[in-house]
């Protein structure tokens, strides 16, 4: 995350959002309804309400159940409840990327356009660092490694010529773009370490001034990168910071005067503490910050030995529901219209861990991240990186699409905005998640097996037929299938089956229903074929595998 503005090495972030759709939430896990159920343990949905959400009144709940059953006579179940009017805007990609590359570059180019729109965010570790060369007269000079200075390096300066052929690859990618402002201007060194004073906004203001009238569309401003908190080479109190960012939305405000949209306010772009973040929560609302953004890199440091035990451990991956827990907590005490999105998430920290953080085995870890996330109410979730580092979804080489590329963008051409509460009972190395099916009818399920022993079969049966088993003691393989209606089509559905090319964990190609993703020699990626399966038959979840489930007849209330 580091580079020469002057000579196009910047750090960027690429994020995509979700279509915003209306709605309420109602009903909770928690609720007398859903213990109707006795026999299942709820373990908390799936982009859903989170059960902390509370008591809620519940509406027309309508539930459909998804009874895992193991080979070898085991059986366990997923239950999944779609709750009328639950929506759920949400976006869940977001990549940075460094421009060390030719902007021309054909792969490049048709990785973002495959997200039709991406959504960029560009900042990083130097962002707070970084001179905007608005004014000609005044010197531009790149960063130079310095080990007295924050992070190893001087301060740098932006080219506006690189900022104008940055627009234009954006242009022509069809993105749109949330840019990370330098926080630091102005500031004053404080005993105990920490940075006071007012953020000196007179330089980035000129920019945002020089952007806007070269026409450059900019969904969303943010300040600051991992000041939040004890900080992460330089710290602001959450009073000073809260301060600076009602500072920048009087700025926008101003500039786009008269624009019929004016861009997102985002801050803090920091690592969650809980108690800064109320601050900054609470004297920025109602309507000054737009979007609170987060870092996470919950696996530790890209040297430890023990990444893949941590991925394959679904106790570990829970660890981090309390942050997305905790937030949300924040905001619905707070009352105000502040959204959260993860800002920045790599896994492993310094670069990842080359043949994991790139490779198959981390799409477990990635997926599950998105649907936990989006479980509690996480409008985005930014992805480090699309090019750079051992985390990139793009190999830095050659630009060729690594295993989570593909995860990432099955996610977003599948897994649409309104999320569905999905339960599981059984055990824990099946994790899964369930969506209305993005731009389609019915619904869309992702289920991740973090088991290389196991494979288990999955069958669809209605929560009328469950309820009714239950009252009248019927033996759970008596509705295991969907009525069996024919093979016509408008009873099968769409599965997508990823799995490690030669079962190797740590191979950086991944197969599709057993044929490998490439991209060709003309750089166009390959198309992402489902296979059609007769719905009355189970989805079998092979060891080690990710499997999305698109079940386009299935009719869920909530989803319209």
């Amino acid at each position: 995350m580091v580079g020469s503005l002057a000579s196009g090495r910047w750090v960027e972030l690429f994020c995509g959002s979700w279509a915003s759709a209306s709605g309420h939430f109602y009903g909770s896990p928690a609720s007398s309804q859903w213990t109707l159920l006795g026999l299942l343990r709820l373990l908390g949905p799936a982009r859903g309400p989170p059960s902390s959400m509370g008591q809620l009144p519940l509406r027309s709940l309508t539930m459909t159940s998804f009874a895992l059953r193991w080979i070898g006579g085991r059986r366990r179940s997923v239950i999944t409840g779609l709750v009328a009017g639950a929506s759920h805007p949400c976006s869940i990609w977001c990549f940075i990327f460094s421009f060390l590359q030719n902007l021309s570059n054909k792969i490049l180019l048709n990785a973002v356009k495959e997200f039709s729109p991406l959504k960029l965010r560009i900042g990083g570790s130097l962002q707070d660092k970084v001179i905007y060369g608005v004014d000609p007269q005044q010197p531009c000079t790149p960063f130079v490694k310095k080990k007295s200075e924050m992070f190893g390096f001087s301060q740098g300066c932006l080219p506006m010529h690189r900022w104008d052929e940055l627009n234009g690859f954006f242009k022509k990618a069809g993105a749109v773009i949330i840019f990370g402002l330098n926080a630091l201007n102005g500031r004053v060194h404080l005993p105990g370490g920490s940075l006071g004073g007012p953020w000196n906004s007179t330089n980035a203001a000129s920019f945002i001034h020089y952007t806007v009238n070269k026409g450059y569309t900019i969904h969303g401003w943010e300040l600051g990168n991992e000041l939040s908190g004890s900080g992460v080479g330089a710290r602001i109190g959450a009073d000073q910071y809260a301060a600076d960012v009602i500072s920048l939305k009087k700025i926008i405000d101003d500039i786009y005067q008269g624009f019929p949209h004016k861009p997102l306010v985002l801050a803090p772009g920091g690592f969650f503490d809980a108690s800064w973040f109320n601050e900054l929560i609470k004297k920025t609302k109602p309507h000054s910050l737009d979007a609170i953004t987060h870092h996470i890199y919950n696996l530790g440091a890209g040297v430890d030995k023990h990444l893949v035990d941590k991925i394959l451990n679904p106790s570990y991956l829970d660890g981090e529901a309390s942050t997305f827990r905790n937030l949300q907590g924040i905001l619905r005490s707070a009352g105000t219209s502040t959204t959260a999105w993860v800002g920045e998430a790599g896994g492993a920290y310094n670069s990842g861990h080359h043949l994991v953080t790139d490779s198959f085995v981390f799409s477990f870890w990635y997926l599950d991240q998105l649907g936990m996330s989006s479980t509690y109410n996480t409008k985005s979730y930014c992805r480090q990186s699309l090019v750079g580092g051992n985390y990139g979804l793009l190999n830095t080489a050659t630009f060729h699409p690594n295993p989570d590329y593909y995860s990432a963008l099955l996610w977003h051409r599948l897994m649409g905005s309104k999320v569905l509460s999905t339960n599981f009972t059984g055990t824990k190395s099946i994790r899964a998640y369930a969506h209305c099916a993005r731009e389609s009818l019915g619904i869309t399920l992702l289920l991740i097996n973090l088991s290389g022993k196991t494979t288990s079969q999955v069958f669809v049966t209605t929560a009328s037929a469950f309820t009714i088993a239950l009252k009248h003691h019927i033996p759970r393989t008596r509705f295991n299938h969907i009525t069996r209606l024919g093979r016509t089509l408008a009873f099968m559905r769409e599965e997508y089956h990823l799995t490690a090319k030669d079962g190797n964990l740590h191979s950086q190609a991944m197969l599709l229903n057993g044929n490998i993703l490439s991209v060709d020699s003309e750089g166009n990626f390959p198309t992402l074929k489902p296979m059609e399966v007769d719905a009355s038959l189970p989805i079998t979840l092979a060891p080690f595998s990710i499997v999305f489930v698109h079940i386009p007849h299935f009719h869920a209330p909530a989803c319209g």
